[in-house]
C-alpha cells in the first residue's frame, strides 16, 4: 500500500491537538485530544445539533483529560509524541483512504478511525452521546467537511494575492514555481564571464545532445569554475552557438536550500519540489542545474523511509523533457552522490580538473577589465602573473583560479579604501604580495623579490649572537638563501637540518636568533614529551574513535595557523621511533595530512632537529688511535647508528656544532653580562668587572660537558644572587654604580664611584 499524505485542514487539527496536549500536561497526543479539538470545529459544531449531546460529551471528555491521564510535572521538558492509539487512529485512517482511492487522507478518515478504534475512550464518548447511528453522524460530517473545505478554498482563491506563494503549495502557478527558481539564461551579464574550458564545455554539449542518461554531472574541487561553466553554457544557448537539438533551450537553477525553508509538514517538499518540476517540464525546452547536487540524497526525508529529493526527481532523469546538470566536490561525491547507485548511472561524470598557471592567467587577464571597473583601478602590467603564480606557489589549500581572481579582487579593494596620491589607482606587485602575506600569514619580505639586504647581513647578524659555530652558521644560511634564489625543489621544505652537538653550545640558541634575523615566527616542539606511541599520533591527530580525535593534530594546526617559520623538534632523538615516519613525508614533499584528511604546507617551513644522540660517547672522541676527533663529530658518527638510513638520506644536511672552547666561553661570558646589564638599567644600577672577577668568572663558567648553561648558572648563583640583594636591601636600592671585585677566590660586590 502506497503512502499517503494528509490535507491541510487534517495537519491544522493534529497542530491543535498538540497545543491541547501541552495545555493538560500530557506527554502523548491522544484520540481524545483530537476529539476534544473536533467539538471546536465549525464542521462538526452544524453536524451535533441534534445528533450528539455536545455539552455532556464536552463535560466528561474534559474530567477524563484533567484527572484521569497523568500529567507531566510543570518543570520538565518534553515533547508531545503520538500515543499508540493515535498511532493506530492513522493505521486505519490511511487503509480507509486506500480503499476509497482517495489521494489524501482527510479528518473524516481519521474521525471514522477514531470510532472503529476498539478500547478507546474517544469511541466511547461518541458512541455514548450520539443520538443517532454512527453511519448517520459520519455521512453527516463528511457533506459537511465537503461544503466547508470548498468554501476554504473560494476564500483562497479570492485572496490569492494576500497569501505568500508557499502557503498554497498544492496549487503553484506559473508564477510561484518561477519565483522558486533562477534563470540563468536571464542573469548571464551579472556572472563573470568563460573563459577557456573548451574541452570541458565541448563534452558538456555532447552529453546534452544523447537521447538518454543526457545529464552532465560536474566533479571537481572548489573554485576550479564549475559553475562558471554552466553561465558559459548558458551563454552560447542564447547567442546560438549549439547544435540544432539544444537551440532554444533555458537553464534554470534549483536551490534546494529554499525549498526546503519552511516546509513544516511532511509532503509540503515534495509538493514544492513535484510542482516546480512539472511546470518546467511544461516549460519546454528546459535545462535545470543543480548546484551542490549531493544535497539531493537524504533532502526531505523523514524518519527511516527512502523517499528524499533524489528518488522524487528520478523519474524526471529519466523522462526527455527535461535535462538536469549537476555539479559537486570528489569529497561530496564519494560521501553522498556516489552511495546511491541508481543516481550515479543517471549521470555523466565530467571531471572539472584544476587549471594550469598558464590557463589561470589567460583567464584573469579576461576577467581584469571588470574587476578595474569595479573598483576604479589599473592592474600594472606583470600584476595578473604575480598573483597567479604566487597564489599557486603559497596559497595550499585552495584551487585556481578563485584563489588567484580573490587576491586581485582583494587588492583592487584594498588600493579603493587607501587610494594613492596621484591620479591613476594601480594595483602593483608590491600591494598584492602585502595581500598574499595577510592571506597565507606568510612574511612580505620573503615574498618579494626585490631587496636582499636582509639575507646578505644575515650571517654576520647570527654570528655576533652565536659564537664559535661558523660553519653551523654558514650551513643555516646558504639554505635559507638558496630557497630565496630558487634554487631549490618547490616541493620541499626551505630546509631540513639536523644540529648535532653537545649540550649547552648553541643548538636551540641559533633557531631563535634566525626566527628573529627573519622576523618570523619560531615553532618549537619538546621531542621528549612524544616518546610513547599514543603522543606521536597527537601530532597528526588521534585516529577516529580515539579520545582527542576532535582537536585535531598539534603539528598540523601549528603549521596552518603560522605557514612561513622555523620549526624546530628539540632533541628529536627522544621521540617514538613513530616520528620518523611522519618526517619522511615531510622532508619529502613538504606535506602532512591530519586525522581529518586535511593538508597542512611545509613548503615554506625551515625545519631544524636537534640531537644529543652519542652525549655519552663524546668523552671518548680523544681516546684511542682515532684520537683528536671533536666531540661532535663522534657524536654524529653515533648519530649515523641512531637513525635509519631513509631519514638521514633526506636532509639537506647534518650541522656538527663545535666543543665549547675557553674563546667560546669568553665570548658567551660577555654576552651574558651584556644581557645582565641591559636589566640593571630599569634599575638605574651600572655594573663593571674587574679583569680578575672575569677571569674568575670564566674559569668558573667553563665546560665543555655542560657547555653556556654551565655559565648560565655561574652568573646566576655568584653574581645575580648578590646583586639581588643589594638591590632590595642594600646600596643599590636607589641604583648607583656596583664594582664586581675578587676576594679570597670569591665573587664579592663593592659601591663604586
Amino acid at each position: 500500500m502506497e503512502e499517503l499524505d494528509y490535507d491541510d485542514y487534517s495537519k491544522i487539527i493534529f497542530e491543535k491537538a498538540r497545543c491541547c496536549a501541552e495545555q493538560y500536561h500530557h506527554e502523548f497526543l491522544m484520540p481524545e485530544h483530537l476529539l476534544h479539538v473536533l467539538l471546536d470545529e465549525p464542521c462538526f459544531y452544524y453536524v451535533s445539533i441534534g445528533d450528539v449531546q455536545t455539552s455532556e460529551l464536552r463535560a466528561e471528555l474534559v474530567d477524563y483529560l484533567a484527572n484521569r491521564v497523568e500529567q507531566v510535572p510543570p518543570n520538565v521538558t518534553y515533547e508531545v509524541e503520538f500515543s499508540e492509539h493515535t498511532t493506530q487512529v492513522l493505521l486505519i485512517a490511511s487503509r480507509i483512504a486506500h480503499y476509497a482511492g482517495q489521494q489524501e487522507i482527510n479528518f473524516t478518515h481519521i474521525l471514522k478511525a477514531i470510532i472503529e478504534l476498539p478500547e478507546s475512550m474517544a469511541s466511547y464518548l461518541l458512541k455514548k452521546y450520539a443520538m443517532v447511528d454512527m453511519s448517520v453522524l459520519l455521512s453527516d460530517f463528511i457533506s459537511s467537511y465537503d461544503s466547508y473545505s470548498d468554501e476554504d478554498e473560494d476564500m483562497d482563491d479570492e485572496d490569492e494575492e494576500d497569501f505568500p506563494d508557499d502557503e498554497h503549495l498544492s496549487g503553484m502557478g506559473e508564477k510561484s514555481w518561477r519565483s522558486m527558481v533562477l534563470c540563468i539564461s536571464d542573469h548571464i551579464d551579472d556572472h563573470n564571464p568563460l573563459i577557456g574550458r573548451e574541452k570541458e564545455l565541448e563534452r558538456t554539449i555532447q552529453v546534452l545532445c544523447r537521447k538518454d542518461k543526457n545529464n552532465p554531472l560536474h566533479v571537481g574541487e572548489p573554485g576550479v569554475g564549475k559553475t562558471a561553466l554552466v553561465y558559459g553554457l548558458a551563454d552560447l544557448l542564447r547567442k546560438g552557438k549549439v547544435p540544432e537539438r539544444l537551440k532554444g533551450y533555458k537553464i534554470y537553477e534549483l536551490n534546494l536550500g529554499s525549498l526546503l525553508a519552511g516546509t513544516q509538514f511532511r509532503g509540503d517538499f515534495e509538493k514544492r519540489l513535484k510542482a516546480i518540476m512539472d511546470g518546467i517540464a511544461n516549460e519546454g525546452k528546459s535545462i535545470v542545474y543543480i548546484d551542490e547536487i549531493h544535497n539531493l540524497v537524504g533532502a526531505g526525508r523523514t524518519g527511516d523511509g527512502s523517499m528524499d529529493a533524489s528518488n522524487l526527481l528520478k523519474p524526471y532523469l529519466e523522462g526527455d523533457n527535461i535535462r538536469f546538470i549537476g555539479s559537486t566536490t570528489y569529497e561530496e561525491y564519494n560521501r553522498f552522490f556516489s552511495q546511491d547507485k541508481a543516481l550515479v548511472r543517471r549521470f555523466q561524470q565530467i571531471d572539472i580538473p584544476e587549471p594550469s598557471v598558464e590557463e589561470a592567467i589567460r583567464i584573469i587577464n579576461g576577467l581584469k577589465k571588470k574587476y578595474e571597473e569595479y573598483h576604479h583601478v589599473v592592474y600594472a602590467k606583470g600584476a595578473v602573473e604575480y598573483a597567479v603564480e604566487n597564489s599557486a606557489k603559497f596559497i595550499a589549500d585552495r584551487f585556481l583560479p578563485d584563489k588567484a581572481i580573490d587576491l586581485i579582487d582583494e587588492a583592487g579593494a584594498f588600493r579603493e579604501l587607501h587610494p594613492l596620491k596621484t591620479k591613476a589607482q594601480t594595483v602593483d606587485q608590491s600591494l598584492l604580495s602585502d595581500v598574499l602575506s595577510l592571506v597565507c600569514k606568510i612574511d612580505a619580505a620573503a615574498l618579494k623579490e626585490e631587496g636582499n639586504d636582509t639575507l646578505e647581513s644575515l650571517e654576520p647578524n647570527i654570528r655576533k649572537k652565536i659564537y664559535g659555530q661558523d660553519e653551523a652558521i654558514r650551513q643555516v644560511v646558504e639554505a635559507v638563501q638558496m630557497s630565496k634564489a630558487g634554487l631549490l625543489d618547490d616541493d620541499k621544505p626551505i630546509a631540513s637540518l639536523l644540529f648535532v652537538g653537545p649540550t649547552g653550545v648553541g643548538k636551540t640558541e641559533l633557531c631563535k636568533v634566525l626566527a628573529a634575523e627573519l622576523g618570523i615566527s619560531l615553532v618549537r616542539f619538546d621531542m621528549s614529551e612524544y616518546t610513547e606511541k599514543h603522543t606521536v599520533a597527537k601530532l597528526i591527530g588521534s585516529p577516529a574513535g580515539y579520545v582527542g580525535y576532535e582537536d585535531g593534530g598539534l603539528l598540523t594546526d601549528a603549521i596552518r595557523k603560522t605557514p612561513n617559520c622555523v620549526l624546530l623538534l628539540d632533541e628529536i632523538e627522544k621521540a617514538h621511533a613513530d616520528i620518523y615516519n611522519i618526517l619522511l613525508q615531510v622532508m619529502d614533499y613538504a606535506r602532512l595530512t591530519d586525522n581529518k584528511g586535511r593538508k597542512a604546507d611545509f613548503r615554506h617551513v625551515i625545519l631544524v632537529m636537534t640531537s644529543n644522540a652519542g652525549a655519552q660517547y663524546a668523552h671518548l672522541s680523544s681516546i684511542g688511535f682515532g684520537g683528536g676527533k671533536s666531540a661532535g663529530t663522534a657524536m654524529l658518527d653515533q648519530v649515523k647508528k641512531t637513525f635509519k638510513p631513509e631519514f638521514i638520506n633526506r636532509l639537506n644536511g647534518m650541522v656538527t656544532f663545535n666543543d665549547m672552547d675557553e674563546t667560546m666561553a669568553a665570548a658567551v661570558l660577555d654576552k651574558k653580562v651584556d644581557e645582565l646589564r641591559v636589566k640593571l638599567q630599569a634599575k638605574n644600577v651600572t655594573l663593571k668587572i674587574s679583569d680578575e672577577a672575569h677571569a674568575h668568572l670564566l674559569k668558573q663558567g667553563y665546560s665543555k660537558t655542560y657547555g653556556a648553561r654551565e655559565m648560565d648558572r655561574v652568573i646566576r648563583n655568584q653574581l645575580s644572587t648578590s646583586l639581588m640583594r643589594e638591590i632590595l636591601f642594600g646600596f643599590l636600592k636607589s641604583g648607583g654604580t656596583a664594582e664586581v671585585v675578587l676576594e679570597n677566590e670569591s665573587i664579592k660586590l663593592v659601591q663604586g664611584a
